[in-house]
C-alpha cells in the first residue's frame, strides 16, 4: 500500500501535492502528515526536491485554510450560524464550536494564526474566527504560511527519516498506512453518525 500512495503522490507530481493540500485544509479527506510524510519519502528516492514540494505544500495549505478565512470574513455570524446549523452533521461541527474557537482566538491573540499550524484538531477550524473577526487578509496570510512552513519541513524530515524502514519492511509500513487509515475513515464516520446539537 505504502508503495501504491507513493507512486500516486510521484505521478501527480508537484501539482497533485499542491491540490491535495488545498483540498485537505478546505474539507480533510487525507491529513497533511500522509501527503508531506509520503511527500519526504519522495524527496529519498530522488523523484522530488526539498524546497519546490515543500513551496508547493506550503502555498496549498495557507490557500485551502485562506478559503475558510474568506468564509468567516464575508459571510459573518448572521449568515454562517445558519450554515453551520444546516450542514452541521456533515462539517460534524455545531455553532458552539465556532463561538469557542472565536473566544479562544480572542483570548490568545492573533499570533495564534501561527502556533496553532501545529495542532492537528484546530489548525484548520482557527481560520474561520480569524476572518470573523475581520483579521487583516496580509498578516493571516504571512502567519498561515509561516506556521505551515515549519509543519512541513517537519513532515517532510519525517518522511525522508522514514523512507529508510519503509524499503525494509513494507509489510509493517501496509499495516500501519491501512490501520491509519481506517482510523481516519471510521472517526469521520462515527461523529457524523453520533452527531447531536448541544441543545437537544
Amino acid at each position: 500500500m505504502d508503495e501504491l500512495i507513493l507512486n500516486l503522490i510521484e505521478q501527480g507530481g508537484y501539482w497533485g501535492i499542491f491540490a491535495l493540500m488545498v483540498i485537505e485544509n478546505v474539507f480533510p479527506p487525507i491529513p497533511s502528515e500522509v501527503i508531506m510524510g509520503f511527500g519526504g519519502m519522495a524527496v529519498a528516492r530522488g523523484t522530488m526536491s526539498f524546497w519546490p514540494l515543500l513551496l508547493v505544500g506550503t502555498v496549498g495549505s495557507t490557500l485551502g485554510n485562506y478559503v475558510w478565512f474568506l468564509i468567516g470574513d464575508r459571510m459573518g455570524y448572521a449568515r454562517l450560524q445558519p450554515f453551520v446549523e444546516r450542514w452541521g452533521r456533515w462539517l460534524t461541527l455545531e455553532w458552539h464550536d465556532v463561538e469557542a474557537a472565536t473566544e479562544f482566538f480572542r483570548r490568545h491573540g492573533q499570533w495564534i494564526v501561527f502556533a496553532i499550524r501545529f495542532s492537528p484538531f484546530m489548525r484548520t477550524l482557527i481560520s474561520l474566527p480569524a476572518g470573523l473577526t475581520q483579521m487583516h487578509h496580509g498578516k493571516f496570510l504571512a502567519f498561515t504560511f509561516a506556521g505551515a512552513a515549519v509543519w512541513n519541513t517537519l513532515l517532510i524530515i519525517g518522511g525522508h527519516w522514514l523512507a529508510g524502514y519503509a524499503s525494509a519492511s513494507h509489510v509493517v509500513m501496509d499495516w500501519i498506512l491501512g490501520l491509519g487509515a481506517a482510523a481516519i475513515v471510521a472517526g469521520y464516520l462515527w461523529r457524523v453518525l453520533t452527531w447531536k446539537p448541544r441543545g437537544e
